[in-house]
């Protein structure tokens, strides 16, 4: 039988509890992470799927306050490999896509620009903007998008497939650098998505 968080006789899991406790007293809101330097403490096996699900020794994680908790507490380092930090330690985890989801965006006005505003999975609300951009991978012979968000540090959003439509409804054709690129204005900045050419090919 697959153990849950609550279970303490296990040491994998009074480290685990440890951990809770720990981003739990990290402070109100969103800590300060990118601050701090503990030591590297071992990975953990915890994963987060490609549809936002946390996994705990093969377990999904039920309890939404508790995977809220573990957010708060993520950092995506310079070596690509995502981690759980508090101040005194550092434990590595699994990350099968992006760790959040983006399912709900709006579009709005701001001093005469075009934003678009994002909600994750998580309850993560960004703007997207110079500091908080789009970008867009196109992958697979059908040449499908995966668009992601920038929500802080390193860690992005995989755009839900229903807000990439949406999104998508809102691009337009704008020339950059000599070429008429399919595009995403928000926040004063231009997140070109591909060459126009390529998606009139694929709509044809």
């Amino acid at each position: 039988m697959a153990r849950s968080v609550d279970d303490a006789d296990n040491p994998t899991t009074a480290s685990l509890e440890a951990l809770v406790k720990r981003a739990a007293h990290s402070g109100e809101g969103l800590p300060p992470v990118e601050k701090w330097n503990p030591p590297f403490c071992g990975d953990l096996d915890m994963e987060i799927k490609r549809d936002g699900t946390w996994f705990y020794q093969g377990t999904p994680i039920g309890r939404k306050p508790l995977v809220r908790l573990f957010s708060t507490v993520l950092r995506k380092d310079e070596d690509g490999k995502t981690y759980l930090v508090t101040p005194v330690e550092k434990v590595g985890i699994r990350v099968e896509d992006a760790p959040f989801v983006g399912v709900e965006m709006d579009v709005g006005e701001k001093e005469g620009e075009q934003v678009i505003t994002l909600r994750t999975n998580l309850g993560d609300v960004v703007e997207i903007d110079a500091d908080n951009p789009l970008r867009f991978e196109i992958y697979g012979k059908h040449k499908q998008l995966k668009p992601y968000a920038l929500v802080r540090g390193r860690l992005e959003a995989l755009l839900a497939r229903p807000v990439m439509y949406e999104l998508v409804e809102h691009g337009e054709e704008i020339e950059i650098d000599g070429k008429t690129m399919f595009s995403i204005r928000s926040g004063g900045e231009v997140f070109p998505i591909m060459p126009a050419d390529e998606l009139a090919a694929q709509s044809a």
